[in-house]
């Protein structure tokens, strides 16, 4: 054992180190389309499905429930896309919008099934924050290969992103549709959010999507670095929050992820190599002395015309 970790416990470190990753990967996409709040509109739309999914399996079943996240999701994006196109309301008003209205009925439903016989007893409040620890060994090997998936389509499509998302008239010169794109993307982001709710949940799994992305734009301006280094940070991010919620009793796994990636937001933030905090005062300090030294060289040329 690693750690003093049992063989489960190690394989759901595993699995959401992978998840991370793919997580990260997909969440550069989403920041490159600028849509970074899409992953949370996606991640609380997909509360009802988890719910109604409960339901209508009568036990807890994963794959239902994981399908009914999934549909709840698409049937969320689906709604964004239609509000945005048919009035005036724009794209993150409508997707606050969608956030809101289907978590408030997620937890209405939750509240429902939470008040029938043995209801309280379903395990679904972790859908909230997420436990890792309660996941089986096949809901991680369904996480784990799922993930990877999820990075195999995303890297081995890496031309053809860089062109949806920086070149479009280029892209639809070559032949590359960009319908056939947006729905591989929103594809990713739903499959990525389903498969994540139940080890970060559907309040925080926002956040392993947004800030890996967000801390590797301090470190590099290219967008290919951009995604390994999204894809280590929500590895990392993963594989950290995950080992520390296993320290305690019924600790929620999402939070402590959520601080992991926080605390290496922070760190890019203050250290990145590409306007990091740092780099900036030193810059700045540069300037400073660059500018210093030359009205001190003006003022002697100056002084030595008027001798």
């Amino acid at each position: 054992m690693i750690l003093g970790l049992s063989h489960n416990a190690q394989w759901v470190l595993a699995s959401t180190l992978i998840l991370g990753m793919a997580a990260g990967v997909v969440g550069c996409l989403a920041y490159w389309k600028r849509q970074s709040l899409m992953s949370d509109a996606l991640s609380h739309a997909a509360l009802p499905g988890v719910i109604i999914g409960f339901v209508l399996a009568g036990s807890k079943n994963m794959p239902v429930m994981i399908l009914g996240a999934a549909v709840s999701a698409l049937l969320g994006a689906m709604m964004i896309q239609w509000i945005r196109t048919s009035s005036r309301v724009k794209e993150d008003a409508a997707m606050g919008m969608v956030l809101s209205v289907f978590f408030g009925l997620g937890i209405m439903l939750l509240t429902w099934v939470n008040r029938m016989p043995g209801g309280n007893q379903s395990g679904l409040d972790s859908f909230i924050f997420g436990q890792a620890a309660s996941m089986v060994r096949e809901d991680v090997y369904t996480m784990a290969i799922t993930a990877l998936l999820i990075l195999a389509v995303s890297l081995i499509g890496y031309k053809e992103w860089k062109l949806y998302l920086f070149d479009p008239a280029f892209a639809k010169g070559v032949g590359l549709s960009r319908a056939t794109m947006n729905v591989i993307y929103i594809v990713l982001l739903v499959v990525v959010i389903v498969i994540g709710i139940q080890a970060v949940g559907v309040i925080l799994m926002a956040a392993l999507l947004i800030m890996p992305s967000v801390s590797a734009r301090y470190w590099t301006h290219s967008f290919g670095w951009m995604m390994v280094l999204s894809a280590v940070f929500g590895g990392v991010s993963g594989l950290a929050g995950t080992w520390i919620s296993t320290m305690g009793q019924g600790w929620p796994t999402g939070p402590f992820i959520v601080i992991a990636a926080a605390a290496l937001f922070v760190l890019s933030l203050s250290f990145g190599m590409r306007k990091g905090l740092l780099v900036i005062a030193l810059q700045h300090r540069a300037q400073r002395k660059k500018l210093s030294g030359t009205a001190m060289s003006s003022s002697a040329v100056q002084r030595g015309g008027w001798g």
